[in-house]
């Protein structure tokens, strides 16, 4: 178990001179600014600082914050990430302005941010079960187009010899490739339909896709940032997911920084939770939280349909 980055700073005493600066550049004595983005939303809720565990999750309704914090913590660490995040003019000196602190290992030595750590959003989930879905329709276009290729090309294996390619030199090279293969009598259509088009890739629902996405993503001894990392999975799916992250904590060496309300995930092993609903923001057990709530209150409502 490893717990990397220790505790990050929000430059909340810092933010009126964020804006006043900005205000200036934008404008001299008549300056202006158009989004304070995201001045003014720790504040209020008298959160200036964060301490982590190995598992650290913001709780909280849309708008209030979470993912805004965590794209903080992944821009100040620099922490590699693919989908782009809602920013303002002033998100990036405002991030520039947090601070943190790392862990120590079991010797004392200061831990270093894992090579490999990143942030990933529930866009990248997305972006990546499209992409799939997109290369899946090329590829069955490609085998019907291969189909006819290697009917061409391969007309009768027992005599007649079919299209034959001459290789005149790279421009024409992966058609000289295909026709030899077609031409093999040791390759059968399938191989050469495999090896010229490729393969699809084997996809379930939307839930059982992300969760092998994840399975694909996180690798041992690394720090990552999740932004509802729950998002179209199933409640059987997302109780799979949160076994593979207790696992990757409990023996992987990771150290995981999650933005959630779903009451699974908040269930993690050993998680703090940061519930930034509350003003001022307070740490609590999943169970106190409104979303657990809701859903106890309803089962214990419809109990005895349960029971029969």
């Amino acid at each position: 178990m490893a717990t990397y980055v220790e505790s990050f700073r929000l430059p909340i005493d810092e933010e009126s001179s964020l804006i006043a600066k900005r205000m200036a550049e934008n404008g001299g004595s008549y300056g202006y600014i158009d989004n304070a983005y995201p001045c003014g939303i720790f504040g209020p809720k008298g959160l200036h600082e964060v301490t982590f565990r190995e598992i650290t999750i913001f709780y909280g309704s849309n708008g209030s914050g979470k993912s805004t914090l965590l794209n903080l913590i992944a821009a100040k660490m620099e922490l590699n990430r693919v989908a782009p995040h809602n920013s303002g003019e002033l998100f990036d000196k405002y991030a520039d302005h947090c601070c943190y602190t790392m862990g120590r290992d079991e010797e004392g030595f200061k831990y270093r941010i894992p090579n490999g750590s990143r942030i990933i959003t529930s866009d990248d989930v997305f972006d990546y079960m499209l992409a799939v879905r997109m290369n899946n329709t090329d590829i069955r276009e490609g085998i019907e187009r291969g189909k006819d290729e290697w009917r061409e090309i391969n007309a009768d294996r027992s005599g007649r010899q079919g299209i034959k390619v001459r290789l005149t030199g790279m421009e024409n090279f992966e058609e000289f490739r295909a026709n030899a293969l077609a031409r093999d009598k040791n390759v059968s259509r399938r191989k050469y339909l495999r090896q010229i088009v490729g393969q699809e890739v084997r996809m379930g629902s939307n839930g059982e896709t992300a969760l092998s996405y994840f399975e694909a993503k996180l690798k041992n001894d690394t720090l990552y940032c999740l932004d509802e990392p729950e998002n179209s999975m199933s409640p059987k799916m997302q109780l799979e997911l949160k076994e593979m992250l207790e696992k990757l904590t409990r023996y992987c060496g990771c150290q995981l920084v999650i933005a959630t309300h779903s009451p699974f995930l908040l269930s993690l092993d050993g998680a703090m939770i940061y519930d930034l609903d509350t003003a001022p923001v307070d740490i609590k057990n999943w169970w106190e939280l409104e979303n657990a709530r809701v859903y106890f209150d309803f089962f214990m409502q419809h109990e005895a349909l349960f029971r029969k």
